[in-house]
């Protein structure tokens, strides 16, 4: 699939690990570019929604057209498909699924 990033921060994060860990930490800059580079590598969104361990699902409420997938505990990494064929993917953002 082809991937777009809507910040040049995400995208920076996923090119530059060194950058992603500062931002967002060992762990999850870890798991950020992983689940990426899995999105990237599948051929259709219903690949993408079978991976393991991934908990790929829709989002509700004012997210509805939104996706998301597990990084780490509480942190998820928010997407959207574009395209004719829904083979464009949005990087919309890194969230903290539960705000402290």
């Amino acid at each position: 699939m082809e991937i777009k990033f809507r910040t040049k921060k995400l995208e920076k994060c996923f090119v530059e690990s060194k950058h992603a860990v500062k931002d967002l930490g060992k762990d999850v800059a870890r798991k950020y570019i992983q689940r990426v580079n899995l999105i990237k590598a599948a051929n259709s969104f219903e690949e993408v929604e079978r991976l393991p361990g991934l908990r790929c699902h829709e989002l509700k409420g004012k997210r509805c057209g939104q996706y998301a997938v597990k990084l780490t505990g509480f942190y998820r990494l928010i997407f959207t498909l574009e395209g004719g064929m829904l083979n464009i993917v949005m990087i919309e953002e890194v969230s903290k699924h539960y705000d402290d």
